[in-house]
């Protein structure tokens, strides 16, 4: 890997020359502004280049550099004689806000569809692991629980990686400068490096410690599985978080397909190895672990060579300057404060069934899994309110009725997929737990934690059209208080179930708290005469942009 340092050229705002009006009756494009993690997804033909929690048009005058453009603006891109040529993400449909309320269903659909299959790949593998192991030891099966919270749940913490690179690629390509772009790149993937470097080597000296921290005395016996599993699966650290990057970077190009190719194929390859080496080999936890960690590589590469195929050098790496890391954190804080609120809480419930013994945490491994896989169906509704808000919230056709109806129907539409995918993942473990594993013992325990795990998962989707409508109205300080809140009211019901010997149903209904309390909170948030879908203030904004030009 060549390491070469690259200049940074100056923040200069580039001008929009043919700014039209995005609600006119003529311009009618569905063509959304990217989430912060799948950027920017392909459409046919037409195209853009936007960042997440961006603020639509420079609406606050020009002397600032732009953020990033939003879904409203037209994409500025280079035409083959070096000229600048303007493009409006405008298509041949109605736009979503101006639709009816069937049609705005039919079109979120069609825009969350092909996003999904990007979210699906991780849980996927994961699952993956899980059934596998799970048919041939239930002590693996339950050293899975500390072993993927050291290498799953700590990684999400890493999300900033991606927030930053989408946003800071995506703002870069607005401004058609290429050597910026290549810097932003450079200067991730350094700190993705450094960060994958550094969990490579507190998985080698300090896993088995942590692992015993973690799992307690009483549970011994798991230790060396699940220490074998973190520390092959904690080889990848390095081409994971650095895979990341590029993934970002890609998505920030509006390509989507290049990062889900790689993510399919490295699924197909986790799923393969899985059963090669720990069905027919008799490799057990170790052979899932080779194979997680073998397709996390793969993924990589895979990555690597699409950003390549752009005319990118993603092997060369930059120091990052301190007004650098200054910036990325600035974009990455509130994001790491919820996920790192998150990942704590959902540790928090591993960390106490681990306490409660063999069976009871093999369950819980279980039902963890089933509840990631369908929680995430609801991602998307989240990246549709980050795609469509921003323009209606506080873009220069503002328009908070139909940022309102929009809510409306975003909340209905998380309501019923809620309902749906809470009756499918209650219905896997209770119909088909011979899938999962043969002892009944932990059947029983996965059993009596179905009616919790239920009312969960059927508010998630909702909670994430909520929470991705504070994230489009950049309400994010109050997002980021308000799952720490979250995170310790559920800490505290979590440890008092444990003490009042209520066990692993205990602990799930503490999520069931968590859950309705985030949707609880959001909602009152959105819906209160002060809050980003009735106030009239825009002084949040014009202060937020300046900070971010800063």
């Amino acid at each position: 890997m060549q390491l070469t340092t690259l200049p940074r050229p100056p923040a200069i705002p580039l001008p929009n020359p043919k700014f039209r009006r995005f609600y006119s009756p003529q311009s009618s494009g569905f063509f959304p502004r990217p989430p912060p993690t799948v950027c920017c997804l392909l459409t046919p033909r037409r195209i853009y280049a936007a960042a997440p929690f961006s603020s639509g048009r420079r609406n606050f005058g020009d002397r600032f550099p732009a953020n990033c453009i939003g879904a409203s603006q037209e994409s500025v891109s280079g035409g083959e004689d070096g000229e600048l040529s303007v493009e409006m993400a405008a298509g041949s449909v109605e736009g979503l806000e101006n639709q009816s309320f069937w049609n705005q269903i039919k079109e979120i659909a069609m825009f969350t569809g092909p996003a999904t299959g990007l979210w699906l790949c991780g849980p996927l593998m994961s699952l993956i692991d899980t059934v596998v192991i799970g048919q041939g030891s239930s002590i693996e099966l339950a050293a899975l629980g500390p072993g993927t919270v050291f290498c799953d749940y700590i990684c999400y913490v890493f999300m900033f990686l991606s927030v930053a690179t989408s946003n800071l690629v995506a703002t870069s390509l607005a401004r058609q400068d290429k050597s910026e772009v290549q810097h932003q790149i450079s200067i991730l993937l350094f700190v993705g490096l450094i960060c994958g470097v550094f969990m490579l080597f507190f998985t080698r000296f300090c896993g088995s410690w942590a692992l015993t921290a973690f799992a307690g005395q009483k549970n011994l016996d798991i230790i060396p599985a699940a220490n074998t599993y973190v520390q092959i699966r904690g080889l990848a650290w390095p081409a994971v978080l650095v895979g990341w990057v590029a993934q970002s970077a890609s998505l920030g190009m509006k390509d989507s397909w290049g990062p889900l190719k790689a993510l399919a194929v490295s699924t197909l390859v986790n799923g393969v190895g899985d059963i090669v080496l720990c069905r027919y080999l008799g490799y057990g936890i170790a052979g899932a672990a080779w194979a997680t960690m073998v397709s996390q590589v793969v993924a990589a590469f895979m990555m690597i060579d699409t950003l390549n195929k752009k005319g990118y050098n993603a092997l060369a790496i930059s120091v990052p300057t301190f007004d650098d890391l200054l910036r990325i954190l600035g974009l990455a804080a509130p994001v790491f404060i919820t996920m790192t609120s998150k990942v704590a809480f959902y540790s928090f419930i591993i960390y106490f069934a681990t306490s409660m013994g063999t069976h009871v945490v093999a369950a819980n491994q279980v039902m963890s899994q089933v509840f990631g896989m369908c929680g995430v169906w609801g991602e998307p509704i989240s990246q549709t309110a980050q795609s469509f808000m921003p323009e209606l919230i506080y873009g220069s056709n503002r328009n908070l009725s139909k940022a309102r109806s929009l809510l409306r129907s975003l909340v209905i539409i998380g309501a019923a997929l809620g309902f749906t995918s809470a009756v499918i993942g209650a219905s896997i473990p209770w119909f088909f737990p011979n899938l999962f594993t043969p002892d009944q013992k932990v059947v029983n325990q996965m059993h009596g934690v179905l009616l919790p795990f239920f009312i969960a998962l059927a508010v998630t989707p909702s909670n994430h059209s909520l929470e991705g409508t504070l994230m489009a109205g950049r309400d994010l300080k109050f997002l980021s208080l308000s799952m720490s809140g979250c995170f310790t009211v559920g800490a505290l019901l979590v440890m008092a179930a444990s003490s009042k010997g209520f066990g692993l149903p205990g602990c799930w209904f503490a999520l069931v708290v968590f859950q309705w309390s985030r949707f609880g909170l959001a909602l009152q948030r959105l819906v209160s005469p002060t809050g980003i879908l009735f106030s009239d203030d825009m002084s949040r904004y014009k202060f937020e942009r300046l900070k971010a030009a800063t």
